[in-house]
């Protein structure tokens, strides 16, 4: 059988309770890996290697996650930062405070995962760092200037430190999944949901399981071993 490499690679998973987070867990539990995740909410049966709740936005809170994983675990050889929240607002009427949750979580949070694994990684000449973006980052979308301006500023993030890592051989990238049948789309309202879906040749929203495989791939130092500072879109043509 063809492997993807990732059996005993411990990687590091946030927002994996649930959604595309706990799919991604769930998948590259199953090929072997070493998974360790946060979130701000841990089910009880959750098949993690290492599971605890941290919140993103505390860079010292995911440095003494990032020990407790290297004690348990061994060295992070993986990185995905899924974490992400939503407040949806046009323009003129977001507030303050829901603009700076947003860059806080998605943004920073994202700076705050990353950070304390990549020295070791640059150590031990191997890693892949996986950052969940959005459509939205990548085309834009009414009422999402908030979540839109930080899924295209991780863009940025992965494409300078993919030049930035390569010398070390480790890897960035980020996916940018379109409409997903998640908990955050399910909120879509039933007339919005069937116009979106008009503009999508797949004529459907993808499922977790799209995302978690394309994280699968960004992640195998086999089948991507020289894919670096990409952005994979996700999205059943919706955008291309």
């Amino acid at each position: 059988m063809v492997s993807l490499g990732l059996e005993d690679k411990v990687i590091f998973v946030t927002g994996g309770g649930r959604g595309i987070g706990a799919t991604i867990v769930s998948l590259l539990t199953e090929l072997g890996a070493k998974v360790a995740f946060v979130d701000i909410n841990i089910p009880d049966d959750h098949p993690a290697a290492f599971a605890t709740k941290a919140d993103v936005t505390n860079l010292e809170e995911m440095e003494a996650v990032g020990k407790k994983i290297a004690k348990k675990l061994g060295p992070v050889y993986g990185v995905v930062a899924n974490a992400g929240i939503t407040r949806d607002n046009f323009f003129g009427k977001l507030s303050p405070a829901d603009w700076d949750a947003v860059i806080n979580v998605n943004l920073k949070g994202v700076v705050n995962t990353i950070k304390p694994f990549v020295a070791g990684m640059y150590e031990q000449k191997s890693g892949s760092i996986v950052a969940i973006s959005s459509i939205s980052g990548d085309r834009g979308n009414a009422g999402q200037t908030n979540y839109a301006a930080t899924k295209a500023a991780v863009i940025g993030l992965v494409k300078s430190l993919a030049r930035e890592a390569a010398r070390y051989n480790v890897r960035a990238n980020a996916i940018a999944p379109g409409f997903i049948n998640t908990e955050m789309t399910k909120v879509i309202a039933d007339n919005i949901k069937e116009k979106i879906i008009a503009e999508i040749p797949f004529r459907r929203f993808g499922e977790p399981e799209d995302i978690a495989w394309a994280c699968a791939f960004l992640l195998s130092p086999v089948a991507s071993s020289y894919v670096t500072g990409e952005v994979l879109r996700v999205n059943g043509a919706h955008h291309t």
